[in-house]
């Protein structure tokens, strides 16, 4: 797991010798990134994943074949996760660096505001990026109907360039300009202009990567110091089932391709012919049904996308310079909208796989993830260890030479692409409700068909994923499997052997260390008082006390930090004499909890604060945060709870952050040292 914690694993000495090594080295150059991220595509819908296998089998297929060269050239994330199978929550964990134990979009909260906090465009705009959103956004906020009302439009969020749909059921509708069968008409938005009326004959797909192409020539052309992140969001293959007017021009690049011309009537050159009606003539002669014919031409048309923007990269000469991630926002769908009965089964496009989007099987939460960056990623290489998308935002910082902020549950990838030996401390956390069960599909488990979902939670402890399903109460058992040697997830190992018995407690004790309750998506679990934590040592009473000479633009992740401490000591919250102004301090310990029950938190500082208990983010008091109280309850049992505090401190700061609890027994008073213990591992 990530370390937030020192005091949970490590001695004073193996402190100081662990806090000296620095994370992934910088690099010369902070890359381009282009991030694209697909609509509902499934994790078998990649040829180098499962395409090919079915063609070798003589099953019906579709073809991916820039994928797969993408793939050749760069690295495969054979688990990588979202945060939840559905698109709101995925993207909105996504963009924050949150799991859903932590984000405040979850659920089925569609066009729910992106929280004002840090993202991975204003992080990397900090950085010193350009940042631009290109495609389907969705998380705009409930109220208002224009850029200047919406709460969370996406140039309030970091993002300074924005083209494309801005709530999420307009993405279900490919041609901005034409109505869509059994859909109402959209808006499409560049910067605070509607312009969906000009657009006639476009299809988003080749849209939205004509524009970003454009974004690309005009960027590199006027600012070539600076490094850019696109966030390319298609809003295909999901929804209306419709395809393009025309062949995918020939080329790519600066040339060929998609080209960007901008006039009303005329934005791209595709926008041509008979709208809907371009099926892909190495699936037009086949006996499949029409919605099959459609959906293997919408994929293949994102494929072609893939070597026309690549080709720009060369064409401009900053291919080696630019890391491209793909990938997308859930498992497989099955509506059609207008279309006609449409399933993924066809294809089976979950893989070998059981689970569709909604569900938390690995078919619905597995995506396909494709990540290239010439000279630095080897090409043709895999990586299985289950990773997440809440990584990205740490990844991201990573490599633009910045900590990542405090209150990030993600950890930087950078170490697995790069093949280095460190061990990855990140963590996969899922929970999810949605009404329905798991589809009947022929090719899935019996015991998986017909599964009621309710209330659906996952994670990974040690290697291995547990699920549960309709969840009633905490001590609802998970299903542990080796997704590594079972994907189907067919042998349920709980209660197997002494091992996994254990696992099984210590998975539901870690997902009540892991998250918080929000009161927007109340789950079965959140009154469950959070377990204490085993220490085998003897307990001393006294704060570890840490303090950087680092400026960092938010209260930094420490674990990220490339300097070691400039002091190590017991201290106590008040402490901070000495600390250079902009510097970091970080308190952690062990409070001790006489007494089961509920425990009310309350915080107040002069700077900005990020503090967890276990791995909970109890408060975030960082960005927006000035200096108000406070409060947070928390059930707890009897026992140890590690916590630390992480303070940036400020210019004419006088004092610490001031903690205060009460709990059974007792009113709101100062959590003293006394009440604060550290492992003595000298003493066993």
């Amino acid at each position: 797991m990530k370390k937030k914690l020192f005091l949970m694993t490590l001695g004073w000495g193996w402190i100081t010798c662990c806090l000296m090594a620095a994370p992934t080295p910088p690099y010369q150059k902070k890359p381009n990134i282009i991030f694209i991220l697909t609509d509902d595509l499934g994790y078998g819908d990649l040829g180098v994943l499962f395409q090919n296998q079915r063609k070798e089998e003589g099953k019906p297929y579709h073809s991916t074949p820039n994928l797969d060269r993408m793939a050749e050239e760069g690295m495969v994330l054979t688990r990588h996760y979202v945060p939840a199978p559905v698109c709101a929550p995925s993207r909105a964990s996504l963009f924050l660096g949150l799991h859903q134990g932590h984000a405040e979009v979850r659920n089925n909260q569609f066009d729910k505001a992106l929280p004002d906090n840090h993202t991975l465009p204003s992080v990397l705009r900090e950085a010193g990026y350009a940042t631009a959103l290109i495609g389907k956004y969705g998380l705009q906020g409930l109220e208002g109907d224009s850029p200047s009302t919406w709460e969370a439009y996406p140039t309030k969020r970091g993002f300074d360039y924005f083209f494309g749909y801005v709530r999420h059921t307009d993405g279900h509708n490919h041609y901005p300009a034409h109505q869509a069968p059994d859909r109402p008409s959209v808006e499409l938005y560049e910067g605070e202009k509607e312009i969906s009326s000009q657009l006639e004959g476009c299809y988003t797909t080749d849209l939205f990567t004509a524009r970003a192409k454009q974004y690309i020539i005009e960027h590199t052309k006027e600012r070539a110091g600076q490094p850019f992140f696109l966030f390319l969001a298609h809003d295909t293959p999901h929804a209306g089932l419709q395809v393009a007017s025309t062949p995918y021009p020939k080329g790519g690049g600066i040339n060929g391709g998609v080209q960007w011309i901008g006039q009303p009537g005329k934005f791209i050159n595709t926008a041509t012919g008979k709208v809907d009606r371009y099926i892909h003539p190495d699936y037009a002669d086949k006996d499949w049904p029409e919605v099959h014919k459609r959906f293997a031409s919408m994929v293949r048309r994102i494929d072609d996308t893939i070597a026309d923007l690549k080709q720009l990269l060369v064409d401009l000469e900053i291919d080696e310079e630019t890391m491209i991630v793909f990938t997308s926002d859930n498992g497989p769908h099955h509506e059609s909208y207008g279309y006609g009965d449409y399933a993924p089964t066809l294809f089976e496009s979950f893989g070998v796989m059981d689970g569709t989007k909604r569900d938390t099987w690995e078919g619905g939460i597995r995506v396909p993830t494709l990540v290239r960056w010439p000279g630095v990623i080897e090409g043709g290489s895999e990586n299985d260890t289950p990773t997440a998308f809440h990584d990205w935002l740490a990844t991201f910082a990573d490599v633009a030479g910045l900590p990542a902020p405090a209150n990030t549950d993600g950890v930087s990838m950078m170490p697995l692409l790069t093949g280095a030996p460190d061990p990855f401390g990140g963590k996969v956390y899922i929970e999810y409700t949605v009404g329905g069960s798991t589809p009947d599909y022929p090719s899935f488990d019996a015991a998986h068909k017909g599964q009621k979902r309710g209330e659906m939670q996952v994670l990974y402890l040690h290697g291995f994923k547990g699920i549960r399903y309709d969840i009633q109460s905490h001590q609802d058992d998970f299903r542990i499997y080796d997704t590594k040697k079972d994907p189907k997830e067919t042998d349920d190992l709980a209660g197997s052997t002494r091992f996994f018995i254990d696992l099984q407690q210590e998975m539901k004790n870690t997902v009540l260390q892991w998250r918080r309750p929000n009161e927007s998506a109340v789950r079965p679990y959140d009154d469950e008082p959070i377990p204490a934590a085993h220490v085998d040592a003897e307990m001393k009473k006294g704060l570890m006390f840490r303090s950087y000479e680092v400026a960092a633009p938010w209260v930094p992740d420490v674990n990220t930090l490339t300097t070691a401490p400039t002091e190590i000591r017991d201290g106590n919250y008040r402490d901070i004499e000495g600390i250079a102004e902009g510097g970091t301090v970080v308190y952690e310990g062990y409070l001790k909890v006489e007494e089961a029950g509920s425990y009310t938190f309350s915080l107040r500082s002069d700077a900005s604060v990020v503090m967890h208990l276990h791995e909970a983010l109890l408060f975030d008091a960082d960005k927006n945060y000035h200096g108000e109280s406070l409060e947070a309850k928390v059930n707890l049992k009897a026992g140890y709870h590690p916590f630390s505090l992480v303070c940036k401190t400020s210019k004419g700061q006088e004092a610490g952050p001031s903690l205060q609890w009460s709990g059974p027994g007792f009113g709101m008073q100062p959590l003293e040292n006394k009440q604060v213990y550290y492992p003595d591992f000298g003493k066993k």
